[in-house]
């Protein structure tokens, strides 16, 4: 792979990281009602889930949801489902907060498993892959150190770009410690979460 191949790889993916989708809104959601830690504990799932969907996109899978209309909208809406559920659950428990508590291993393990679910279950992801990485593997060369690099620098944009709006959406958070405070950041963040979901029910 030549360098220009790469860095092109790597402008394009930053722009298309940088524009708010389920995963940034996922991230903010567990930054603002959670905190920072949180926040990369959740970052670090979507990860794990981004490299499974590039995995499957780069074995094939999104041709089988590509040919396959109900494999396609049941991902989709397992997906929609989730992450609704997730924000509704936020609002729930900011609309019951009493005090505030320090975060258990439990709720590390929640948004882990949010960040990861939330990265996997997009079935547009998948197709999305296939469609933008064969336009930066070159053909004539061998293909799976191509794959590698692309995956690993994608994998290192998310982070960065997702940890960028952590930072900042738990500097927020880090300023406001009354209940009342707390409450609002968790409607904020359930809200966002909601959002997430809303976009994934919108594209077809």
């Amino acid at each position: 792979m030549s360098i220009e191949n790469w860095t092109a790889y790597a402008i394009a993916y930053v722009v298309i990281s940088i524009i708010p989708g389920p995963s940034v809104f996922m991230v903010i959601g567990q930054a603002l009602s959670r905190g920072n830690r949180a926040a990369m504990v959740c970052i670090a799932g979507d990860l794990v889930g981004g490299i499974i969907v590039m995995t499957a996109s780069y074995l094939g899978l999104g041709l089988i949801l590509a040919s396959s209309s109900l494999a396609f909208m049941a991902m989709k809406w397992v997906g929609v489902a989730y992450m609704a559920y997730l924000g509704v659950a936020q609002i729930i428990a900011a609309h019951n907060l009493k005090e505030i508590k320090a975060i258990s291993t439990t709720s590390f393990r929640g948004s882990f498993g949010a960040g990861f679910l939330t990265g996997i279950l997009n079935p547009k992801a998948i197709m999305f892959y296939m469609a933008f990485l064969a336009q930066f593997i070159e053909p004539n060369a061998a293909q799976l150190p191509q794959f590698l690099i692309l995956m690993t620098t994608s994998s290192v944009i998310v982070a960065l770009v997702l940890g960028t709006y952590a930072c900042l959406s738990a500097k927020v958070s880090a300023g406001l410690q009354s209940i009342q405070a707390r409450k609002r950041l968790g409607y904020a963040g359930g809200s966002c979460i909601l959002g997430g979901s809303a976009i994934m029910a919108a594209t077809r």
